[in-house]
């Protein structure tokens, strides 16, 4: 649990700047320039994401058990997973309602990510990984959009085509996701 934790903390840490440190990472910005904290960043993020998949990875081996999830709870998650793979794309495509509604829709999808994998493992990798992610995510989307109202930032719309286009897109990659990708790449067949 140890490799998951420390990156957990060297993923979450480095995307939790701007919540608890703007000002020092705008300066660092100015003084570094922005390239070199894009890199920087990225380094470090991808270094803990590689820690949580490797450090989930080893806590599967030997898991321990918290509480056994309903089998209800596998549908529960899939509706929920299908939102946050459209909320997901909705990040993506400019121009589209949803993004213009929420702001932040990947912050959204993140917490739904959370809050359906919560619902359907039962170990303590799956809550601590699970339960510290659904924390982050909402508290940085609070803190984002609050960014937003202050700064009086307005997400534009542009036309329906785009809000079908987020849709059809989160479909199709939710359906592939779940048929094929989610067994290939974590072992489990969610549907």
């Amino acid at each position: 649990m140890l490799i998951l934790v420390l990156g957990i903390i060297l993923f979450l840490g480095t995307h939790s700047i701007r919540i608890v440190a703007d000002s020092w990472r705008t300066k660092q910005i100015e003084q570094g320039g922005a390239a070199r904290w894009k890199g920087i960043f990225s380094i470090v993020s991808i270094a803990g994401f590689a820690m949580i998949v490797w450090g989930f990875g080893l806590a599967r081996l030997s898991p321990v058990s918290l509480w056994l999830p309903p089998n209800w709870t596998r549908h529960l998650t899939a509706s929920l997973m299908l939102i946050a793979f459209i909320l997901l794309v909705a990040t993506y495509v400019p121009g589209n309602r949803i993004k213009a509604l929420v702001g932040h829709p990947m912050l959204l999808a993140a917490a739904l990510w959370a809050a359906a994998h919560l619902a359907a493992n039962g170990t303590l990798a799956d809550s601590f990984l699970f339960g510290v992610f659904l924390i982050w995510s909402v508290i940085d989307f609070s803190v984002c959009r609050r960014r937003d109202r202050n700064a009086g930032v307005i997400y534009p719309v542009i036309g329906i085509w785009r809000d079908l286009l987020v849709v059809g897109i989160g479909l199709i990659a939710f359906a592939g996701f779940a048929h094929y990708a989610h067994l290939w790449l974590i072992g489990v067949n969610p549907l």
